[in-house]
């Protein structure tokens, strides 16, 4: 099944461009031309990757995906804009996007940005983590048939650990992806969300003193 993109660009012309040119590749896509549009329809349904220029109406693409992180939304993101400066670059992976492409676009670039990070993320729905089962899509873990409730930070921290396949998730990488810039992350918050995995999964975290945190999916028997 193709990625779904949500793509946000109030330029028509080149929002159509990107249009005909990514579905050609094959993926589905949702296309608005103003940040509150591309709101209602990440209300509507999940998507895969947001595609996102910066200077919008109303309010820019980094405004947009802050609120959406607060929402606890951790969809993957690339940011499209023609700002060159570095604050602005810095600005736009605090606020917890994944990529930043500076236009013009070179839409072949593009197209290998987008594979980059739809392969960094979790590309099956429902992943199988001993006697549990995680749904990436829902955000949801169940025991057998049994849902485990679950604050949706603790959540969005095991898609986190699980999507680095075995490598150490950083407590930096951490605090960028779980708080947006406007909210005050501490290492206090990561160590309770991560006491509440570990009494889940024993023997697949571990604690890399003063780097992050390392996640292995158990050995089948």
């Amino acid at each position: 099944m193709s990625a779904t993109i949500l793509l946000l660009e109030d330029d028509r012309l080149f929002n159509e461009t990107l249009q005909d040119f990514l579905e050609e590749e094959g993926y589905g896509l949702h296309c608005a031309l103003d940040p509150y549009t591309a709101l209602d329809l990440t209300y509507e349904q999940k998507f895969d990757l947001y595609l996102f220029d910066v200077n919008l109406p109303y309010e820019s693409g980094f405004d947009l995906l802050r609120k959406l992180r607060e929402s606890g939304d951790v969809t993957p993101t690339i940011f499209i804009t023609s700002r060159n400066d570095k604050e602005s670059l810095r600005e736009g992976f605090v606020t917890g996007g994944d990529d930043y492409l500076k236009k013009p676009v070179d839409l072949d670039e593009l197209l290998l940005r987008i594979e980059a990070v739809l392969r960094r993320q979790l590309r099956s729905e429902q992943i199988e983590i001993g006697r549990y089962r995680l749904d990436s899509k829902e955000k949801r873990l169940y025991l057998d048939t049994e849902e485990i409730e679950l604050p949706a930070k603790v959540i969005a921290l095991l898609l986190l650990l699980i999507a680095a396949q075995g490598e150490i998730v950083s407590s930096d990488e951490i605090k960028e992806r779980l708080w947006p810039a406007s909210r005050e992350a501490s290492d206090g918050s990561i160590r309770v969300y991560i006491a509440r995995l570990k009494k889940l999964f024993p023997e697949s975290i571990e604690n890399i003193r003063g780097v992050g945190y390392r996640f292995t999916l158990p050995r089948e028997k």
